[in-house]
């Protein structure tokens, strides 16, 4: 590890990363490593760590070098590995960018959720293709106290459990996972979303991302609440031919979210790079132990 090693700080709808830029996957990011420096108090502060790595260079993403250069080797606050973040993956754009890897227009970019396509538009937004939603049939309930809603079950390439309720407050603290049963239905834990109504197709929620907590906007978690509210409300672009467009309010912002009739998912939103520095590597050692 080198004496200090370069990280950037950036957020989708203050969904917020630290970013480490790393091409040849030299640095070794341990669990406890992006624990420490997602720390708000002690580290850098994040919700997760977006390891930038070509993808020729890493194990996971080998496979995938052909058609897309740049593999985002994304972590959960807590140093835990994730499928995919939805709201990392316009970030992650937003750095190429930002770095001169890739200018306005599209290109794709590698995940352990796949390939997605992403597109830089000119006023600003990033629209990244989420691929589609999987339903399953299972029954379940999500609890907060002593309360409990049935929530539909989304899966988008990460699980979700999106519960409609009166009123956000019902979410309680979200610091701690919402307990869900069956136990069967997420075994490997799940991101839980409480939704209400603003208005027609418009929603505003509140989400626990697991491994992070409560976090200010999810991006998967967006795309999973649009496809479940345009279940509930008779909508399905497979069956009409017609794409559904739904906006998403979060705690940090807002976000557009299209499926359309192949079953295609985009979610449009904002992406930003708020500063840049060097992180003390005798730091980074003392933290982790």
């Amino acid at each position: 590890m080198s004496t200090r090693i370069a990280f950037l700080k950036g957020h989708g709808t203050e969904n917020d990363f630290v970013i480490v830029p790393d091409p040849e996957n030299a640095i070794d990011l341990s669990p406890a490593a992006v624990a420490a420096l997602c720390d708000r108090r002690a580290g850098i502060g994040g919700d997760g760590v977006l390891h930038v790595v070509r993808s020729a260079a890493h194990p996971e993403a080998k496979a995938m070098a052909g058609e897309a250069e740049w593999f985002m080797d994304y972590r959960n606050g807590d140093g835990s590995i994730a499928e995919m973040c939805g709201n990392g993956v316009r970030v992650f754009a937003r750095y190429l960018q930002h770095a001169g890897h890739v200018e306005e227009g599209d290109l794709t970019v590698a995940t352990r959720g796949g390939l997605k396509t992403v597109h830089i538009a000119k006023d600003g937004d990033i629209t990244v293709g989420m691929g589609r939603a999987v339903l399953p049939e299972d029954d379940v309930t999500v609890s907060v106290g002593e309360r409990s809603w049935p929530a539909r079950n989304v899966n988008m390439g990460n699980p979700h459990a999106v519960a409609f309720v009166d009123d956000l407050a019902d979410a309680g603290s979200l610091f701690t996972p919402p307990p869900f049963s069956p136990a069967s239905a997420y075994p490997d834990g799940v991101n839980v979303e409480f939704v209400v109504d603003r208005g027609e197709r418009h929603v505003a929620m509140r989400v626990h991302e697991r491994g992070s907590g409560e976090t200010r906007s999810c991006g998967t978690g967006a795309c999973a609440v649009a496809v479940a509210t345009a279940r509930r409300d008779g909508a399905d672009p497979a069956a009409t031919g017609a794409p559904v467009t739904y906006t998403v309010d979060v705690l940090g912002g807002r976000l557009v979210i299209t499926e359309r009739p192949d079953g295609e998912i985009e979610m449009t939103g904002p992406a930003v790079i708020v500063a840049e520095g060097e992180i003390d590597a005798e730091w980074l050692r003392a933290a982790i132990g």
